[in-house]
């Protein structure tokens, strides 16, 4: 099997992934590569929520779950959300399968603090040999960050979370957080390279802001002693071209910039 690669797409990119996108996902494929595409859905589900008249609310940056709010995620993550991807996908030619955390146990789950929180949860376990299957018969499998304990409580859990988790369990050579811009910019230019002391130099210096600051820290949780290495893409113009990956490298080793 080739080399795989997990990309992650958040809610508030999803509306905005260009043709590009999905060229570069084609030339991947078509160069032998695996690729799993974990997704998110925060926008659309406040959206739905909202036009449901369920009342919501955040909780350090996570929205508190409730049974009512858990429906309405599931419904807009495995259902929405998770076939509107496929069926863009397989416009493009691409042999995508939907599956939520849910099937075949993909994404085991617990609850992260239920009083303060309800239904999120934190993934404990990931069905490594599912992916894999689905994998080798050269399927892209579209994930959606519902999950299950094994009573078959359901959870909602952070994309993020969930993106890193597949990774390390698959043992994936890269994970890829796609968002609007192409990469982390200092002064206009991409960073190619960076390593954790240097994000965090950023930050402090005020290079890295706003909604770039949640999207490196994923980065760096998701680095582990399987996985070296994450890039920060955009879903706006080609991340991957000419066997080249475009965008931010963010590594787990000391370094300069």
């Amino acid at each position: 099997m080739g080399k795989t690669i997990v990309i992650k797409c958040g809610g508030s990119v999803l509306s905005d992934l260009s043709p590009s996108f999905f060229t570069s996902l084609q030339e991947m494929y078509a160069q032998g590569m695996n690729i799993v595409l974990v997704h998110g859905g925060g926008p659309e589900i406040g959206q739905m929520l909202k036009r449901l008249n369920v009342p919501s609310e955040f909780v350090n940056g996570l929205r508190k779950t409730t049974k009512e709010v858990l429906e309405v995620a599931e419904m807009v993550l495995a259902g929405k959300v998770n076939k509107q991807l496929v069926a863009l996908l397989r416009q493009y030619g691409l042999p995508a399968v939907g599956v939520s955390g849910v099937d075949a146990c993909l994404l085991q789950a617990a609850p992260i603090d239920l009083a303060k929180l309800g239904y999120v949860g934190e993934v404990v376990n990931v069905n490594a040999d599912f992916v894999h299957q689905l994998l080798k018969s050269r399927y892209i499998p579209i994930i959606s960050p519902i999950g299950a304990d094994k009573d078959g409580q359901k959870y909602n859990i952070n994309a993020d979370t969930a993106a890193g988790a597949v990774a390390k369990a698959i043992k994936a050579a890269q994970l890829l957080f796609v968002t609007d811009v192409p990469g982390i910019l200092r002064n206009g230019s991409i960073v190619e390279q960076a390593t954790i002391d240097v994000i965090e130099r950023m930050m402090n210096e005020g290079i890295i802001t706003g909604g770039m600051i949640p999207k490196v820290k994923a980065a760096i949780a998701a680095l582990s002693e399987s996985l070296h290495e994450v890039m920060i893409v955009s879903g706006k113009t080609p991340f991957y071209e000419n066997g080249q990956l475009h965008g931010t490298t963010i590594r787990n080793e000391v370094g300069v910039y």
